[in-house]
């Protein structure tokens, strides 16, 4: 009954004071035990020793949050990945274009030029 926010000793604001203040402790707690914290004392640390600033902080920071953790390594696997992967699906078109025609020889068309089911 005494520790309720309504009826402590010290008076109303305080405890409502109080009560703030420990939620706002609880929230920080939650946010360090997530990684939250430390990825973005990260991104802001290297921020803040880039020798030439971006013109747009909060661009590089929306860039580089989603990037800690990873090394160059990862990034540059990822991007080779990609390459790899936008190549495979131009040959599998180009594939895929050359049997669509070589169908076409052994499909009957109509006269307007639709094939037949």
């Amino acid at each position: 009954y005494y520790n309720s926010p309504l009826n402590c000793e010290q008076g109303f604001w305080y405890c409502r004071l109080n009560v703030h203040i420990n939620s706002i402790e609880q929230f920080r707690r939650y946010l360090e035990r997530a990684g939250v914290v430390d990825s973005l004392t990260s991104v802001l640390v290297s921020l803040y020793e880039k020798p030439e600033k971006p013109n747009n902080a909060l661009e590089f920071v929306k860039q580089n949050l989603g990037a800690v953790g990873q090394t160059s390594d990862d990034v540059e696997a990822l991007q080779q990945e990609v390459i790899d992967l936008r190549q495979r699906c131009a040959r599998l078109a180009e594939e895929n274009k050359e049997l669509k025609a070589k169908l076409q020889q052994y499909e009957p068309s109509s006269e307007d030029g639709s094939t037949a089911n």
